[in-house]
């Protein structure tokens, strides 16, 4: 189903779709032990990521505006570089909050290249999107997932500036991995797989819509998840300390658990991929955001393994509607215009969306950081009916089966 050509492409954007997400959440996982470090607030160190997060999405459309007059592949490039660059900066200066701060806002601006990039490449090339989606949801949900564990344990043994040090080889790393494999794409002339001739502009500014809200939840459960874990489970620190017979990092118990439910989310990502591929990608679109509204409810009021068990529940669906959405934009969108579609949307659900490190900042200060997740839970109820009335105002795709 997938041709070779394909899946020398899917290599590079999977890894950097990987990527992308993993160097997002790299924080995250160091919000608890930065404040012991710098000897501030979680609420502050919190603060120090915001501009890291809006720029990983307000660049998108201009970066999206680049890939449709250059291609994908020199920004590809840049991406890996500066983001590389961007962590060999955050490592130098994590003991000074301001130039930490100035090097995660970097780090943003660089990793705001790939998802207009990567996935109006995948868009454009592919000729079943849904699947090709799929996989390359899967592979950044990889990302969201190694990322906590693997900071949990860098931080336990040599500190968060050793994590960045680490990082800035992994990005590095796709620069080879590029030339390696020479990324190739088609004459900007040819028509893009899976999209309307003009696309349904008022389809789209709805659906923009609704993946703002969607970007608001999904940054702001994933920026105070380890955090919220390493509150909220020392019941499970209790026992998996008696079973190892010594005491463990809560942190690294926390960013454990956070990686086991975004380990979840792959297949989450791989069911809406399918999903996608066979139904109405605007259908498992609303299913799946529906299903999380509970969930997110019931995670501010549990602790320990309840609260584990609904948050896989929770990211299952979070994670698993991107593919439907991803290939909803494709089929919306002009086909000329599928890079700068991508960049549109992550304006909206990663550049809005950091938004959400506010929200959650505010919210703890006032209340506690448990009632984060009952705010989440409201901005979901409203983002089902904004996807209810894109339902009422489309049809039903001609071709489903090509996941468009």
């Amino acid at each position: 189903m997938i041709t070779p050509r394909e899946r020398r492409i899917l290599l590079i954007t999977c890894f950097g779709h990987f990527m992308s997400h993993f160097n997002m959440l790299v924080f995250p996982a160091l919000v608890m032990p930065l404040t012991a470090q710098m000897h501030i607030g979680i609420a502050r160190v919190l603060e120090l990521s915001f501009w890291m997060y809006l720029f990983f999405g307000l660049t998108a459309l201009p970066w999206g505006m680049v890939a449709d007059r250059w291609g994908a592949r020199r920004l590809m490039m840049l991406f890996f570089l500066g983001a590389g660059a961007s962590c060999l900066a955050a490592a130098m200066w994590v003991d000074t909050p301001p130039l930490f701060k100035m090097a995660l806002a970097f780090l943003g601006l660089f990793a705001g290249i790939y998802h207009p990039a990567g996935l109006g490449l995948i868009s454009r090339e592919f000729e079943h999107v849904g699947l090709g989606m799929g996989y390359n949801g899967m592979a950044g949900n990889l990302g969201l997932a190694a990322a906590p564990l693997l900071t949990g344990i860098i931080n336990w043994f040599w500190g968060p500036r050793t994590v960045y040090l680490v990082l800035a080889v992994l990005n590095t790393a796709g620069i080879a991995l590029m030339l390696a494999f020479p990324l190739s794409e088609s004459p900007r002339s040819e028509k893009a797989p899976g999209a309307g001739d003009n696309g349904n502009l008022k389809a789209f500014l709805i659906l923009l819509t609704a993946m703002m809200l969607g970007g608001i939840a999904y940054r702001g459960a994933t920026v105070i998840l380890p955090a919220y874990f390493e509150l909220k489970t020392g019941g499970i620190l209790q026992a998996l300390s008696g079973w190892a017979g010594r005491a463990l990092s809560g942190n690294v118990v926390a960013t454990a658990v956070t990686s086991v439910i975004f380990m979840v989310g792959i297949f989450g990502q791989y069911v809406g991929g399918r999903a996608a591929q066979r139904y109405d990608a605007r259908y498992c679109y609303l299913l799946f955001h529906l299903i999380t509204i509970p969930a997110v409810f019931l995670m501010a009021v549990t602790t320990n393994l309840p609260l584990a068990a609904l948050s896989m529940v929770y990211f299952f669906f979070l994670l698993g509607m991107q593919p439907p959405e991803n290939t909803l934009v494709a089929r919306f969108s002009s086909k000329r215009l599928h890079h700068s579609a991508y960049g549109i949307k992550f304006v909206m659900t990663f550049g809005v969306g950091a938004l959400a490190v506010k929200l959650v900042e505010r919210i703890e200060k006032a209340w506690g950081i448990e009632y984060s997740f009952a705010a989440l839970g409201c901005v979901s109820i409203l983002l089902v009916c904004i996807i209810l009335v894109l339902i009422r105002n489309t049809d039903a795709p001609k071709m489903e089966k090509e996941g468009v």
